[in-house]
C-alpha cells in the first residue's frame, strides 16, 4: 500500500553554537554557598546580593603560588586592585602574601590605606599625574613607566625630590596573541623598549630594578609567556652585558584566563582554559634556561587578577516575570542588570537555580530589570522553567563586577562576604539615595 504522506515539520533553533557536550548546562541546585543557604543569605540581606567565599580566595591563591614556587626560587605576588578592590577582598590577598599593584592615584591611595608598604606597591599604567609620581617617588614606591613623556617627568622631578626613584619599564611585544598589545608601554619588537633602557641608564637619575609586560587578558595559550620571558630576558641581559646592572624583578603581569566561558567558545572555559601549572611552567622555564647568570635571578611577579577571584564571587537574585516573545522566543526578566554583571558582555555566564526543578528545559534568554534593549545576562541559555520569585545564582563573577559596574536606573546591593567559619560579614553596603546624591547641588534658583 502506498505510505501516507506526513507533511515535514521545520524547528526554529534558538540556541547558541552548538557543542558536542549537550544543550543542557545544570544538573543540580546551588542552595548553598560555604555552608550558607542562598535562601538564607537573599532573605536577610535582600535580592540581588553579591556573595564573596574567603575560602575560596585563599584556596585559589594557595594552588598559584604553589604552582610557581616549586618551579622557581623567588616568587611574588601583586593583587590587581582594578580587578576588584574591595577593602575586604584587598586585605586577604595582602594577608597571605600579595603586593599591590595599581593603576590610578586612586588605587595608590587605597593601597596605602590597606596597610600596604609603599615599597610593595607596583604603580602602573598611562595616567599618572606629577602629583601621583611625586609620592611615589618619594614613597620608594615601584614606578612602571608607560611613554616616553612619562619618562622625561621623572626626570624633570628627580631634579626637585631627593629620592631616586625605583622604576621599571612596561615592554610590549609580539608573544603570538591576537590582537597583540602595543597600547601600553615600549614595543620590543623594534627597539624602542631598548632605547628607553638607555636613556635611563645614562640619565643617571633613578634607579631602574625591573622590566614588566602584561601581553593581553585571557590568555589561553601558556605558551606566549614563555615568548614574552625569553625577550624580557633576553634584555636583561643586554643590560648586565652593557651597564653591568643585574635587575630585582621581571613582572609578567596579569591576563591568566578564568574558567568562565567566553560568548562564542565551542566549549565551556573550565574545560579548555589553562591550569597555573602550565602558566608557571611556560613562565619559569623562559628565565631558567635564559642566558641570565644564575646568581642574578631575578624575582619573578605576577599581577595575576582574575584567575585567582572569578571562582570567588557570586552573585544572587531572583526571578521578576517570564514573558513570550513574538517570535516565540521564552524569556526570563531578573533583578541583576548588566549595571551590576558588567562582565554579561563577555561571558556566558553559568545561571543556576538555587531551588530543586525537573529536567524538562528551554532555551530562553535571559534579561535584567533595566529599561534598555541592551540589558541582556544571557542570549542563549538551557534552563528548566522558572517562576517569579524563584532563586538563582550566577557564578564566577568575583572579576571586575564591583569596579566597573555602573549606578544607573536601580540601586547597587550590599556586598558579604563569608569567612572561613561559614560566617557571613557585610563589606559593603547598599546605596540609598542620600549617598547617591550627596554630590550634587542645586543652584539656589532650582530649589524652589
Amino acid at each position: 500500500m502506498k505510505k501516507i504522506f506526513e507533511r515535514p515539520i521545520i524547528s526554529r533553533i534558538q540556541t547558541g553554537m552548538p557543542n558536542k557536550i549537550g544543550l543542557k548546562t545544570e544538573y543540580l541546585p546551588i542552595k548553598d554557598i560555604d555552608e550558607v543557604p542562598v535562601k538564607d543569605l537573599l532573605k536577610e540581606y535582600g535580592s540581588p546580593l553579591y556573595v564573596m567565599s574567603e575560602k575560596t580566595i585563599r584556596s585559589v591563591y594557595r594552588e598559584a603560588y604553589q604552582a610557581f614556587s616549586t618551579r622557581y626560587p623567588k616568587i611574588q605576588f601583586a593583587w590587581s586592585y582594578k580587578t576588584n578592590y574591595m577593602n575586604a577582598v584587598c586585605k586577604v590577598f595582602h594577608q597571605e602574601g600579595s603586593w599591590a599593584e595599581v593603576v590610578s592615584g586612586f588605587e595608590y591611595e587605597k593601597a596605602l590605606k590597606n596597610g600596604v608598604s609603599a615599597e610593595k606597591i607596583i604603580f602602573n599604567g598611562p595616567d599618572k599625574s606629577e602629583e601621583d609620581l611625586k609620592l611615589a617617588i618619594k614613597n620608594q614606591s615601584l614606578i612602571h613607566i608607560d611613554h616616553f613623556d612619562e619618562l622625561y617627568t621623572i626626570i624633570k622631578l628627580t631634579e626637585e625630590l631627593e629620592e631616586r626613584p625605583q622604576v621599571a619599564i612596561r615592554v610590549n611585544m609580539d608573544t603570538g596573541i591576537f590582537p597583540q598589545w602595543t597600547r601600553f608601554g615600549f614595543n620590543y619588537d623594534n627597539g624602542e623598549a631598548w632605547d628607553a633602557i638607555n636613556r635611563i641608564m645614562i640619565s643617571g637619575k633613578m634607579d631602574l630594578i625591573g622590566l614588566h609586560a602584561h601581553i593581553g587578558t585571557y590568555v589561553m595559550v601558556a605558551n606566549a609567556y614563555r615568548i614574552a620571558g625569553t625577550k624580557l630576558s633576553d634584555l636583561a641581559v643586554k643590560i648586565k652585558n652593557k651597564y653591568n646592572t643585574a635587575l630585582s624583578y621581571i613582572d609578567f603581569g596579569g591576563g591568566f584566563a578564568s574558567k568562565n566561558t567566553l560568548k562564542g567558545a565551542y566549549l565551556p572555559g573550565s574545560d579548555t582554559t589553562p591550569s597555573f601549572d602550565e602558566y608557571a611552567e611556560a613562565i619559569t622555564s623562559s628565565i631558567i634556561n635564559s642566558e641570565i647568570n644564575p646568581d642574578d635571578l631575578p624575582t619573578i611577579i605576577l599581577e595575576t587578577g582574575r584567575a585567582l577571584i572569578d571562582d570567588a564571587g557570586s552573585i544572587l537574585g531572583t526571578v521578576l516575570a517570564n514573558k513570550r516573545m513574538a517570535d516565540g522566543t521564552k524569556t526570563l526578566i531578573i533583578d541583576v542588570g548588566v549595571n551590576m554583571l558588567f562582565t554579561s558582555f563577555w561571558y556566558e555566564h553559568k545561571i543556576t537555580p538555587a531551588q530543586d526543578f525537573s529536567h524538562h528545559t528551554e532555551n530562553a534568554k535571559i534579561y535584567g530589570p533595566l529599561c534598555m534593549n541592551i540589558d541582556v545576562i544571557r542570549e542563549n541559555v538551557d534552563l528548566p522553567p522558572l517562576k517569579k520569585g524563584d532563586q538563582f545564582v550566577i557564578s564566577r563573577i568575583g572579576a571586575y563586577n564591583m569596579t566597573q559596574w555602573m549606578q544607573f536606573i536601580t540601586y547597587r546591593p550590599k556586598i558579604v562576604m563569608i569567612d572561613e567559619s561559614n560566617k557571613a560579614h557585610i563589606i559593603r553596603n547598599n546605596e540609598t539615595l542620600e549617598n547617591i546624591t550627596q554630590l550634587e547641588l542645586v543652584p539656589e534658583h532650582l530649589k524652589k
